[in-house]
């Protein structure tokens, strides 16, 4: 089993942090190219036991992802993959308020490859991404939400 930890400070207020990451649309807004993400079903703000379905275009690998939200509260949420290219992923969304106008956003995964080895491979390849993927997110939120 992996783990992956990641923190940024975002000049937004917590309420505005925790509505932006619990609208699905937002998800496409933070992904970095080349990676594309297309939302097949979801609801407009998701709440507790609600899910979506996507699809992550890593280039011509199209990886179709579904997830299940749970424990979505004021200070966050876990998405949990359902199906997917892991044979298990937990993404875990905390939001901290620091004052009135900065909260600190932490994401936390614990992932789990499947034994297959096309999807071993998978699945190794984006969990080297990571970093990159956190910090592209990280910067693009608070270009997005800065000062709200």
């Amino acid at each position: 089993m992996k783990t992956f930890t990641h923190r940024f400070t975002v000049a937004a207020p917590l309420a505005a942090v925790a509505d932006f990451h619990r609208r699905p649309a937002s998800m496409g807004q933070i992904t970095p190219p080349p990676i594309i993400a297309r939302v097949h079903s979801a609801p407009t703000i998701f709440a507790e036991g609600d899910e979506m379905a996507f699809t992550l275009w890593m280039g011509p690998l199209p990886l179709r992802w579904r997830a299940r939200f749970e424990d979505v509260g004021p200070n966050g949420f876990l998405d949990r993959q359902i199906a997917g290219p892991f044979q298990r992923w937990e993404h875990r969304h905390s939001f901290r308020a620091l004052d009135a106008h900065h909260t600190e956003v932490q994401d936390s995964i614990t992932a789990e490859f499947k034994r297959h080895p096309f999807w071993r491979l998978v699945g190794w390849g984006m969990w080297i991404g990571l970093p990159l993927l956190f910090a592209f997110r990280g910067w693009k939120t608070h270009r997005l939400l800065a000062n709200r």
